[in-house]
């Protein structure tokens, strides 16, 4: 992994983040915040960027490539939509990691230090801060609980279909 300093909340680093569905909704200042809160980090093919059982502060957004979300090694999904938030469960109930993420390709991220809040002053840039992060982790939520929800239609769709089946074969053989 590479990895760069933290950022400068500068117009070309705004601009960057502007890409991410879930960031365009914020105003310039908040935006801010997050950057001088954030780094870039680059990953090489089947780098680690989240360990299953880990415990560590860190939010990420894919800017480009696309990652593998494995649970106990077995391949849950492969994401490659940019602006895709990675790493927010942990930082929602305070569990440790809950799957491990792998770059699949070069990846890069913008990972975002969610312990930041606890340093930032005045009290209300804090409070920016985390209306900011918990934003982003409703709204990640949110698509990921409608996607679910359509698996689930599908899924049971398709087990009603394969029960007829079962039954219309049952009735054949019974002949």
């Amino acid at each position: 992994m590479i990895e760069s300093k933290y950022l400068k909340a500068d117009s070309q680093n705004i601009e960057k983040l502007m890409v991410i569905p879930g960031l365009k909704k914020f105003k310039t200042e908040h935006l801010c915040t997050l950057l001088r809160q954030s780094k870039i980090r680059k990953y090489e093919h089947g780098e680690v960027i989240i360990r299953e059982g880990d415990t560590d502060p860190w939010l990420y957004f894919v800017l480009s490539g696309k990652v593998k979300i494995l649970k106990q090694g077995e391949v849950i999904i492969v994401i490659e939509r940019q602006g895709e938030v990675l790493g927010e469960m942990s930082l929602i109930d305070g569990s440790v990691r809950s799957s491990t993420i792998r770059s699949e390709g070069n990846t890069i991220c913008l990972a975002v230090d969610s312990s930041a809040s606890n340093t930032l002053v005045p009290e209300e840039e804090r409070r920016e801060y985390l209306l900011i992060l918990y934003k982003i982790f409703m709204d990640a939520m949110s698509a990921r609980l409608r996607l679910r929800t359509e698996e689930i239609a599908a899924v049971r769709k398709e087990n009603s279909r394969l029960r007829e089946e079962i039954e219309r074969i049952k009735k054949q053989l019974s002949k």
